[in-house]
């Protein structure tokens, strides 16, 4: 029934202006305005991804939005010089060095950081 349909992710977050100016300026993504009072990202090869305004939003506690990255080092020092803080794990089966970077958890290596509604990104080094 679906299999021809172009699908598309989305997410909430509480405060549209905040979202939009972070994606834009401190990520680098294109981000636009979308005339029902949301925004879309812009992602290369891919669908937008529709941002929606939620008052009442909880933010998830899984990766909502994963960007692969050729070198996930020069990535996590750039986002780093930007203000980013990147989630650090310490359990049994994820850990991550101190710039937040899991390495050799028995995938890709991965860092975690967070949008200001608190959801989960990730970039992903895929080899």
């Amino acid at each position: 029934m679906l299999k021809n349909s172009k699908g598309f992710s989305s997410f909430a977050v509480n405060d549209i202006p905040k979202a939009k100016d972070f994606y834009e300026n401190t990520l680098g993504l294109t981000v636009k305005d979308n005339p029902m009072g949301l925004i879309e990202i812009e992602i290369s090869g891919s669908a937008n991804i529709l941002v929606y305004p939620k008052p009442n939003h909880t933010p998830a506690t899984f990766t909502v939005l994963n960007f692969p990255v050729d070198n996930i080092e020069e990535i996590v020092d750039k986002l780093i010089d930007n203000g980013i803080r990147f989630e650090q794990y310490n359990d049994e089966y994820l850990k991550t060095d101190v710039k937040g970077i899991s390495r050799a958890n028995g995938g890709p290596n991965v860092a975690w950081f967070k949008d200001p509604s608190g959801n989960i990104f990730s970039i992903m080094e895929l080899r």
